[in-house]
């Protein structure tokens, strides 16, 4: 009895000065009430076994999606059939199906974080418009469609081989202004052919609280496991996430997380990058990484759906069919 009434008391106090208590014997924590199996993170610590805490000091308050669209080019610059070969409409609808899903995900574990999703459309047929628009008729979420005029840049970028190009340097060039001037803590910029796995977002957004917290700055997040990364052999560091393990990286496409803090601090980066096609497209985006960390996951939590032989498409290890198949929006 007087075991229990101490035992009570010592928890009740472990609480009152933020220290978490661990049974090892009944596996189970009982500050936090949880099995140590379940997830023991929480607004103000980020703890993973056996690691121990990190407190987050560094808290999402606001997450602004820039989802950029073209369903008339099947892949560009580029001669091949993405897996299943499908027109492209269906890799944008799945595409968003899974990231709608992702964000509920997100709204049911994160109620405090304000989410607001911009589609960026790049002149789609009526009739595909209409299909993006029943996708979102489904869902209570905040949506904004921009339909993109490419004609806005025309005295900026400068004059490219083909129209395919230049589009694709304006509608991401309309992505990072819209970041500039409505982001107001982290943006995440998303290419339209990425099934995204439901915890995707929850995942990125804890792994950002912990790192940045971690190392009091703010970061870069890629969101897939590119083959590229085990053809280099290149030299990384292997970090902690949420619920995962992550590496630092050099490169990315143009589907990544950062926050409206180092859009602004590298906005001629991301300016210049939208100026003129460069080798590798991203080349001005690529510099800042040799200043800023970006970490990419492992394993993926977002898939690259291209041909099957691309050094950034398909990542190892995810069942591609099924989750293909689970983001069916029919």
């Amino acid at each position: 009895m007087k075991k229990n009434i101490f035992k009570k008391i010592f928890i009740k106090i472990a609480k009152i000065l933020g220290y978490e208590i661990i049974d090892q014997n009944e596996f189970y924590s009982p500050t936090l009430e949880k099995s140590l199996n379940s997830n023991l993170t929480n607004l103000n610590k980020s703890i993973v076994l056996p690691l121990g805490e990190v407190n987050l000091t560094r808290k999402v308050t606001s997450l602004l999606i820039l989802f950029r669209t073209n369903t008339n080019i099947d892949i560009w610059d580029q001669n091949k059939k993405r897996i299943f070969e499908y027109p492209k409409i269906e890799y944008v609808l799945r595409s968003l199906n899974s990231l709608i899903k992702s964000i509920n995900f997100l709204k049911k574990n994160r109620e405090n974080i304000e989410i607001k999703l911009t589609i960026i459309d790049d002149a789609s047929k009526e009739e595909n418009l209409k299909k993006i628009q029943n996708i979102l008729s489904k869902t209570n979420l905040k949506i904004s469609i921009i339909n993109h005029n490419n004609q806005m840049h025309k005295n900026i970028i400068k004059n490219q081989s083909n129209e395919q190009t230049f589009s694709n340097l304006s509608t991401l060039l309309k992505c990072f202004e819209i970041a500039k001037a409505e982001g107001k803590d982290l943006v995440f910029f998303v290419e339209d052919d990425y099934l995204h796995f439901e915890s995707a977002l929850e995942e990125m957004i804890s792994t950002y609280e912990r790192i940045s917290s971690q190392i009091n700055n703010e970061i870069f997040v890629c969101p897939s496991d590119y083959p590229y990364l085990y053809m280099n052999n290149d030299k990384t560091n292997i970090l902690i996430g949420n619920k995962r393990h992550w590496r630092t990286v050099s490169k990315t496409l143009c589907t990544f997380l950062t926050s409206h803090k180092l859009i602004n601090k590298y906005w001629t980066n991301f300016y210049n990058n939208c100026l003129d096609r460069h080798d590798p497209f991203e080349k001005h985006i690529n510099s800042i990484y040799e200043k800023e960390i970006c970490i990419s996951p492992i394993k993926s939590l977002s898939l690259h759906i291209t041909n099957i032989n691309s050094s950034y498409g398909l990542s190892p290890f995810i069942d591609y069919k099924s989750l293909w198949e689970e983001n069916n929006y029919k």
